[in-house]
C-alpha cells in the first residue's frame, strides 16, 4: 500500500505545481512522488474546489429542468404505446370480427 502524505503536502505541492512552469513530471521528481500520483492529487483538488465553489443556482435548476424533461418526454412515449395498445385491443374484442 503506498504511503499516505500530509494534507499540507498535498497541498505544497499542488501549488508549487500550478505557480511554476515545470512539468509535471519534474515537480513530481523533485518532490520525490510519482507523476501519476501528482496528477490524481490535481484531479482531486479540481474536484474539490469546483465543489466547494459551487454550481450556480441557475446551473442547478438547468439540470434539474432537462432532466425533468427527459421524464415527460418517456412518459409521453410509454402512454403513446399503451393508448395505441389499448385502442388495438378494444378493435379485436369488437362483437362480429
Amino acid at each position: 500500500m503506498p504511503k499516505a502524505f500530509p494534507k499540507e503536502f498535498r497541498e505544497d505541492v499542488i501549488r508549487v505545481y500550478k505557480d511554476s512552469d515545470a512539468s509535471m513530471a519534474q515537480v513530481a521528481k523533485d518532490f520525490g512522488i510519482s507523476p501519476s500520483c501528482l496528477k490524481r492529487w490535481l484531479s482531486i483538488d479540481e474536484r474539490n474546489s469546483s465543489r466547494s465553489s459551487g454550481r450556480t443556482s441557475a446551473a442547478t435548476e438547468s439540470d434539474a429542468l432537462r432532466e425533468a424533461n427527459k421524464r415527460i418526454k418517456l412518459l409521453e412515449q410509454e402512454n403513446e404505446v399503451l393508448r395505441r395498445a389499448a385502442a388495438y385491443l378494444s378493435q379485436a374484442n369488437l362483437p362480429g370480427k
